[in-house]
């Protein structure tokens, strides 16, 4: 089956840590204004330089520049510190607004999908920059004699004033289309298929034609006799840098096999991985620590599954009685089943990882594609049981989904799910026209996997 091409570039998340370390700085509101206030002290010692040339007579006035006197360059100076402050706090007070909205109505970890969003934090960088700008030309004003006028610098924050007007003008359309349901569902969805796309990528980074050594039926025994690694911090487990950990394995001369993946949370002093042979533990556990990422949240970095809990967590909010918005759950629904859809059309991680020389350095476990359908439909299921829109809506993504599916145990999976949902229907819905349209689709279900077969 075909699927839509990934619009990311191959190999972002290849090296995994600095990917991870990039994701940091996009999550923190404070980065990106913080760059751009040092950008706008920068610009200001260029223009108060070439000022410093004119008022010296070592350069004419630009045409373009604003003429006028010292005391007029006060008063725009103010006018426009003044102007664009206040202009922040209303910028900063309406970013704050959607945040609460979206804890309210998405759930508390929508959050950090609303704080890494570039547009807000580029806005409010803009209005920062601007007022630090006008704060130090009109400092270079004061300072100055009072026949210094610094005619670059303040027609420069004049056109940063006029650029900034622009920035409102977006900042409140994307604020209002940002907060939308179906702006949140749909990014998410396309996180999730990014996310297992450059999943792939990453295994076939690290995918080689040669095999050599012992296979996976021997490096299972041996891994039996190996020496567990401790966990260095609590939290989850956000990112794996599995080409470094393939490296640290070639060198030692051993395998390791993680026993977590990352978004699970991982406990200090519990067992993190097993290393074969034993001797070689305490040079692998050294160099782990420094090829992985553990946080208090987790992260879509190499965490599928974590985009499908958020799309059901919005579900799931929106099918509780304090809600009762069963549109919401429908739309839902929707994305998931795109997002099953090309993830059915492709080949998942195997979760074996050999060095170069076609031995097995590193094994983990990956998330499976039975545990990510049943993520996507168990709890929704639970939530709307008793309500045929969202049984039927389930029914024909399930449907949907078969239609990419070949995979005898793939299509296992979910005819699994139909019959689960069926039988929720039979048991809780009492009409009976309403358990007809079920069946109805059930039988799509079916019809699906054995013309996929």
């Amino acid at each position: 089956m075909t699927h839509e091409p990934a619009t990311r570039s191959p190999g972002v998340f290849r090296r995994v840590l600095p990917s991870w370390r990039r994701e940091a700085f996009r999550t923190t509101l404070w980065i990106v204004p913080a760059t751009m206030v040092a950008l706008a002290v920068l610009l200001f010692a260029i223009t108060y330089q070439l000022d410093s040339m004119i008022a010296a007579g070592n350069m004419q006035v630009p045409g373009w520049a604003i003429a006028g006197g010292s005391d007029a360059a006060r008063q725009v100076l103010i006018g426009i510190a003044a102007a664009v402050i206040t202009v922040a706090g209303v910028v900063f007070s309406i970013t704050i607004l959607a945040l609460q909205l979206a804890s309210q109505q998405f759930g508390p970890r929508m959050l950090r999908n609303f704080i890494r969003d570039r547009g807000t934090q580029v806005s409010l960088g803009a209005f920062v920059a601007t007022f630090v700008y006008s704060i130090l030309t009109l400092g270079s004003v004061a300072h100055q004699s009072s026949a210094f006028v610094p005619h670059i610098s303040v027609t420069v924050a004049l056109i940063l004033t006029l650029g900034d007007l622009g920035v409102l003008i977006y900042f409140i359309h994307h604020v209002a289309q940002s907060i939308q349901l179906t702006t949140v569902v749909s990014g998410i969805a396309r996180d999730f298929r990014m996310t297992i796309h450059d999943l792939n990528q990453d295994a076939a980074a690290t995918r080689t034609p040669m095999t050599a050594g012992p296979g996976m039926d021997e490096i299972r025994l041996r891994l039996e006799t190996g020496a567990p690694v401790p966990t260095q911090l609590s939290g989850f487990l956000q990112a794996v840098g599995h080409d470094r950990l393939v490296r640290i394995a070639a060198s030692s001369d051993a395998v390791i096999k993680l026993l977590h993946r990352p978004g699970h949370f991982v406990i200090a002093g519990r067992p993190f991985a097993t290393v074969y042979p034993r001797q070689a533990a305490g040079k692998v556990a050294a160099a782990l620590g420094k090829a992985h990422a553990t946080g208090p949240h987790r992260t879509l970095s190499q965490d599928p599954v974590f985009a499908i809990d958020q799309l059901v967590e919005i579900a799931i909010r929106a099918l509780s009685p304090a809600v009762n918005d069963t549109f919401t759950a429908l739309t839902c629904i929707d994305w998931l089943c795109d997002g099953l859809c090309k993830l059915s059309g492709r080949r998942l991680s195997e979760g074996v990882y050999r060095d170069r020389l076609g031995r097995i350095r590193l094994i983990e476990a990956g998330p499976s594609y039975a545990r990510m359908v049943n993520r996507a439909f168990d709890k929704v299921r639970q939530a709307g049981r008793g309500m045929p829109a969202v049984a039927i809506r389930q029914v024909d993504a399930l449907a949907r989904v078969m239609e990419y599916t070949a995979d005898p145990a793939r299509q296992a999976v979910l005819v699994r799910q139909a019959s689960m949902i069926v039988r929720a229907v039979d048991e809780a819905v009492p009409e009976v026209e309403d358990r007809a349209l079920v069946h109805a689709r059930y039988a799509d279900v079916l019809a699906a996997a054995r013309d996929e077969a």
